[in-house]
């Protein structure tokens, strides 16, 4: 069977490839340029790359032809991006590329098509671990949640009208490589140099290993039901027992204290512009204290049951991050 995929080359999309390819499907994988070290590590696990933009919808139909499903999984993930032009940038992305492919998709009469959304399409659940059928009760809290949430509401006004779209809703993706916030923090860690302080202890959310997320994605393409939304998450954990977790194993200082969040929050909003002025990487910022200070706990359950696969739990899901995480930065020295 063909696969169309796209957002094959970030941090979820190179397993899913790789789980795709697995099952014997041929996959067809649609690249901005074939020639980036991303594309070329999909073209050597056997997929077929095809050049072309979600933004462009006019690159999908003619490398969509055939195809037996459609997985839309390109998005953009940043927090702290700042101004209209990058927030415009991001609902190019994550709104109006999702509707490119979705909609190509039902045009070209393919039988199987998955949205690839996620947990803050819902927004903040309070202490209550919630299911597919939780409707949301806030505003989002940043452009990425807004856009996400706007994908989501598209796709499931599709389900809606009868097409068969379905939604892979993963909780927040961890795994070796990861580029948002904690990713950043575990890398630091397992290299000596993450301070002894965290911040935002009580709140937390449902999290799922990269590789899981990635064989759930698959297996809502392969037998998830028609018209159906499937979360993918391993369980919920508070920052305060991730780091639980996280001071069990080697790495520089035990978080001992965590910061009130009269405190953070400040620090967050501090952080930003000093980060952009020295270039570097947004990791702290107004709309990482804004999401931080959100409870996202939902259930894989459904997933699981109807699926017939099973998430690995919080504890292994850190473990296996931070054994991997500190392989790659021994390699690196």
């Amino acid at each position: 069977m063909k696969v169309f995929l796209t957002g094959g080359t970030g941090f979820i999309g190179q397993p899913l490839t790789l789980a795709l390819l697995k099952r014997g499907w041929d996959v067809c994988a649609l690249v901005r340029r074939p020639e980036s070290r991303e594309a070329q590590a999909l073209a050597r696990l056997g997929a077929t790359l095809v050049q072309g933009d979600v933004t462009d919808r006019a690159s999908l139909a003619a490398p969509m032809r055939g195809a037996g499903v459609v997985i839309n999984n390109a998005g953009w993930y940043a927090l702290g991006i700042g101004g209209k032009e990058a927030e415009a940038q991001m609902q190019a992305i994550n709104v109006d590329g999702a509707r490119h492919v979705l909609e190509t998709a039902l045009d070209a009469g393919v039988p199987r098509v998955v949205h690839v959304s996620s947990i803050v399409a819902w927004g903040d659940t309070g202490l209550t671990v919630r299911d597919e059928t939780y409707t949301r009760q806030i505003p989002p809290s940043s452009p990425y949640e807004r856009t996400k949430t706007e994908a989501h509401a598209l796709a499931e006004t599709l389900q809606k009208q009868g097409a068969p779209v379905m939604l892979a809703c993963p909780g927040s993706v961890h795994g070796p490589g990861d580029h948002a916030t904690l990713g950043d923090l575990i890398r630091l860690y397992v290299r000596g140099l993450h301070p002894p302080v965290g911040m935002f202890a009580g709140y937390g959310r449902a999290v799922v290993h990269v590789d899981d997320c990635a064989e759930g994605i698959a297996a809502v393409a392969e037998k998830g039901g028609l018209g159906e939304s499937y979360i993918l998450s391993g369980g919920n954990a508070t920052y305060r027992e991730i780091y639980a977790i996280v001071n069990e194993t080697p790495g520089g200082m035990r978080v001992r204290a965590y910061l009130p969040d009269f405190m953070s929050k400040p620090f967050c909003w501090a952080a930003e512009p000093v980060e952009r002025w020295l270039r570097l990487p947004i990791t702290f910022s107004a709309e990482m204290a804004q999401g931080a200070t959100s409870h996202y706990f939902f259930s894989g359950a459904k997933a699981e049951r109807d699926l017939g696969i099973r998430f690995r739990d919080v504890r292994r899901i850190f473990l296996d991050t931070l054994a991997e995480e500190r392989r790659r930065a021994h390699k690196a020295r």
